[in-house]
């Protein structure tokens, strides 16, 4: 069965479905094989017109899926319901169009006699590991691509969180596609081991830590498979000294704590120009103490709890320890009382760059402020770390935003702001962030291979002995 599944918000166990068994995972690549012959031969108005019913039955399911991921994440209901649920509805109509727009790079003439023409194929069946910090929107950045492409999907959720990706494959048989094409298969580590080791699986594509992405690795390499990987992050936000202070704190604030700090992009380092550090700093610790962690369901609850008992006591373990290396804990720093992992935003100040809170990913409401003086010191601080995937830059000074946004070493910066995204626009790291993109056309194209038709037009001249006698 597996681990019983909590419900964050209130400590009481839920009801789960049942792993399934390690042995039942080939004969799930077998049915994918099976419907990525059907689906993978379709025109592309064909795949996208599924898609299109796909994401209108996930927005008439909202209820449904609302339940589902609150009782499982603990997020508030509002955030999910209002924000989470209908962008994963716009990623599928984005996807529905963008299966109409794989193209090749047209015909080109580049030996004498021979006409090239570059196609764009399907990779095969895809087999995906999710994380439990957005079950849905994961799902469908793995589901909704690959599909786009004319691929088959095998998705494994985390084991905290199978009951959207679940409802998903639900929905997407409703939608009239093949049967198989998107299947769901539950368990932890073990039956992801033999998901992503299947020699009938093509492709892996992972959204989790960056030592599952380092095993994930390993495991692929036996067969050579594509790898697809979305791993940790350590997000900096950069203050100059002619930034907007009042709306930097609202933003590394909300960056900090969206999803309870659950989150690969949130702003867990916010680096800031030593004239205006403690101004800074004041203004974070005010709005981060404003921020309400509550109810899911109670309409004014900002933030909801973390994950797990085990988690939390993780994220407090950083902070702790933060203190006994003579950091300061400005606010928050102290686990919630009564049921439910509920942890308070908090602020960190005095940690060295070298310091665990300062290069760990922690995932949780933490974030640490640290003085810099100069460009060139922000940008080298920023790049310490071991993460390479967000960051953001706050200054009144566009040149200097293109300028020092043009040297961070991440996947995404934002300017002036932190955490928007958009369906067309990819998303993805480097370093120890990983590889490959999600959303946009970018992700689309990633489960999906160039193939070179070459095609003889006039007979070239050959030399005497290859001619027939």
């Amino acid at each position: 069965m597996g681990s019983t599944l909590i419900n964050p918000a209130t400590g009481e166990s839920l009801a789960r479905p049942a792993d399934t068994p390690v042995a039942e995972v080939p004969a799930a690549v077998r049915r994918a094989r099976a419907a990525f012959e059907e689906w993978g031969a379709a025109i592309p108005a064909e795949r996208a017109r599924v898609l299109l019913r796909f994401a209108d039955l996930v927005e008439a399911d909202a209820e449904e899926l609302t339940r589902l991921e609150v009782a499982e994440t603990g997020k508030p209901a509002a955030v999910f319901r209002d924000g989470e649920l209908p962008f994963a509805a716009d990623n599928l109509r984005f996807f529905a169009g963008a299966a109409r727009s794989l193209d090749g790079t047209g015909a080109g003439v580049f030996s004498a006699g021979y006409t090239s023409v570059m196609v764009r194929r399907p990779v095969g069946v895809v087999g995906s590991i999710a994380p439990w910090n957005f079950p849905l929107v994961m799902a469908v950045w793995k589901a909704g691509p690959a599909l786009a492409a004319g691929n088959a999907v095998i998705v494994k959720p985390a084991p905290q969180t199978p009951g959207t990706t679940l409802r998903l494959a639900e929905l997407f048989a409703r939608a009239g596609a093949p049967d198989g094409l998107f299947q769901v298969v539950l368990g932890d580590g073990e039956v992801g081991q033999a998901l992503v080791t299947d020699p009938g699986v093509d492709m892996v594509s992972v959204t989790g830590s960056t030592e599952t992405g380092r095993a994930v690795m390993r495991g692929a390499a036996g067969s050579l498979k594509r790898v697809h990987l979305e791993l940790g992050g350590k997000a900096p936000a950069l203050v100059f000294d002619d930034a907007d202070l009042t709306a930097m704190a609202t933003g590394v604030a909300m960056g900090a704590t969206y999803n309870t700090g659950q989150d690969c992009t949130a702003a867990t380092r916010v680096y800031i120009s030593r004239g205006v550090y403690d101004e800074a700093v004041d203004a974070l610790r005010a709005t981060l103490e404003r921020v309400r962690p509550g109810d899911p369901w109670d309409p004014a609850s900002d933030i909801g709890p973390l994950i797990s008992a085990g988690h939390r006591e993780r994220v407090h373990g950083f902070v702790e320890r933060s203190r006994a290396y003579g950091a300061s804990v400005l606010c928050g720093g102290v686990p919630g009382e009564g049921p439910g992992f509920y942890y308070p935003p908090t602020l960190i100040a005095g940690a060295g760059q070298r310091s665990e809170v300062v290069q760990g990913e922690l995932f949780g409401p933490v974030l640490v402020a640290l003085p810099f003086d100069g460009e060139d010191e922000a940008v080298r601080l920023a790049n310490d770390v071991p993460y390479g995937l967000a960051s953001s830059v706050w200054s009144g000074d566009v040149a200097r935003a293109l300028r020092v946004s043009h040297r961070l070493d991440v996947g995404v910066t934002w300017v002036n702001d932190h955490l928007p995204i958009a369906s067309e626009a990819p998303h993805g790291g480097v370093k120890g962030s990983g590889f490959g993109k999600d959303m946009s056309q970018e992700a689309v194209g990633e489960y999906s291979v160039t193939r070179h038709l070459m095609i003889k037009h006039q007979a070239p001249e050959v030399r005497d002995s290859f001619r027939p006698a």
